[in-house]
């Protein structure tokens, strides 16, 4: 979790140095890549693993490497050869260099994927840790230097060299080009251990295990990333669509802080739950886990709100503040989320995974739907919304199946206490703001004590802490 965490801090940079329509940019291009590392791993990470388990290990490895670096190539070259007419239709014919340079980092990053996931399989989480971190801190370091040091001393000669300012916002995709070129340089020794040899009988098992994982993946992401690629060609022209989709991007950032809890409740949850299944009281550990979980949502959910006076400046310009108001409906789209994940063990632990596909395309309908229809209206308040309805879709659908294959005892009565009483105070809050900010600080600590006593006076929590 530490990189994402440590890319999130690049925030307040690119939001202090960029224009919102050149954040739109970046907002736009990294929605695509959403999509397209999927389609470039295609499934095969988690075909390594499996296949790992019934055949020789190097031979899977071997197959599944040889198989991305093939794909990768062919994406690289493809690029490279239509460059101009796809620059042209993405309206990014002044900055085909953004084209070929995505081209590269999704191709290089694509190929890392089976190194690393060898690492996982071999348990050398160090090795794992010590790349990942690197290509991180590369990103970061060039980050720094081309929008943070270049322009403070551009008219040293040498750095006339390097630095040109109409590059803008292309100097973040050139760090990231960088940072990936670097991490599969540090790989090649580690790469270059093993044989690379295809064999393609086990290919094609793997591709037909993989695909559909792919499948599904494709499908999960459209909820996560179709609004920011829809933004730009439903805003009418004079809606100013980059800078509008620069706002929304960055005040997203914001509800991150959310993601990454969820994204660590996933790590430790999932391997919790099937380690836990056999035992007689599975069931009931897991209906616990959810309660903890979402009363620790809605405390992360409260502390961001209650606190957004604070919060808003990790944004640096006042340009991007106007957006604020999605913030409180993407915290509560990402808890919906959460839930979700945490609701779908039911059909990992019976088999039942085409319902995850099932309940993932139901929720991307609503998603293109909505979008599609209500940005015209609304704007990116409308692909907030859009999150949100997503998401609490998606949740209901999974309780309301998982109640007939896999009956899990939720305490529904107490989390739908908890989560009005959490809402109830996030409104009071905005009803009782007072414009001096010290004083509205205050003030709204109290509301989010209010809410951390009620949690105790019913949960016990301290006590629970101190006696275990």
């Amino acid at each position: 979790m530490i990189p994402r965490f440590l890319n999130y801090l690049l925030v307040p940079l690119h939001t202090k140095v960029l224009h919102t329509a050149e954040y739109g940019v970046n907002t736009e291009w990294y929605a695509y890549v959403t999509f397209l590392i999927i389609l470039l791993t295609y499934g095969m990470e988690t075909g390594f693993f499996r296949f790992s388990q019934q055949t020789d290990k190097e031979q899977v490895y071997g197959t599944a490497f040889a198989s991305i670096m093939a794909t990768s190539a062919l994406f690289i070259a493809g690029v490279m050869i239509f460059s101009r007419p796809l620059a042209a239709w993405m309206n990014y014919t002044e900055h085909r260099e953004y084209l070929l340079w995505f081209g590269w980092i999704l191709g290089l990053d694509a190929l890392t994927a089976i190194p690393f996931a060898r690492f996982r399989l071999d348990n050398r989480p160090m090795r794992f840790a010590f790349f990942k971190l690197t290509g991180v801190g590369v990103n970061i370091f060039f980050n720094l230097f081309f929008l943070w040091f270049c322009p403070r001393f551009e008219d040293c000669e040498w750095i006339r060299k390097v630095y040109r300012p109409e590059t803008g916002v292309g100097y973040i995709f050139l760090s990231n080009l960088i940072a990936s070129a670097v991490t599969i340089l540090l790989l090649l020794p580690e790469i270059c251990r093993h044989k690379i040899r295809f064999r393609f009988g086990l290919w094609k098992r793997l591709v037909a295990y993989s695909l559909p994982l792919m499948a599904a993946g494709l499908v999960g992401n459209i909820n996560e990333a179709i609004d920011r690629i829809l933004l730009k060609y439903r805003l009418p022209e004079d809606a100013q669509p980059m800078e509008q989709l620069g706002i929304y991007g960055a005040n997203v950032k914001i509800a991150v802080l959310m993601a990454i809890f969820i994204q660590m409740f996933r790590y430790a949850a999932e391997p919790f739950f099937f380690n836990r299944s056999a035992e007689k009281d599975a069931r009931s550990t897991i209906a616990l886990v959810m309660k903890y979980f979402v009363i620790f949502c809605l405390m992360i959910f409260l502390g961001v709100t209650c606190y957004l006076d604070l919060v808003k400046h990790f944004l640096q310009s006042p340009d991007y503040m106007e957006g604020l108001g999605t913030v409180p409906v993407m915290l509560l789209a990402n808890m919906c989320l959460g839930i979700y994940y945490s609701l779908s063990i039911w059909f990992k632990l019976t088999g039942n995974t085409w319902y995850g596909l099932l309940i993932a395309a139901t929720g991307a309908c609503i998603s293109i739907a909505g979008n599609w229809l209500l940005i015209p209206l609304w704007g990116y308040h409308a692909s907030a919304w859009m999150h949100l309805t997503c998401y609490a879709a998606m949740m209901t659908l999974t309780w309301s199946i998982g109640r007939k294959y896999y009956p899990i005892p939720y305490d529904l009565k107490k989390i739908f206490r908890y989560i009005s009483a959490a809402i109830a105070l996030y409104f009071l809050t905005r009803l009782t703001r007072i414009e001096n900010i010290p004083v509205n600080l205050l003030k709204n600590t109290i509301f989010f004590a209010i809410f951390v006593f009620f949690i105790e006076r019913k949960e016990k929590l301290l006590k629970q802490i101190l006696k275990k």
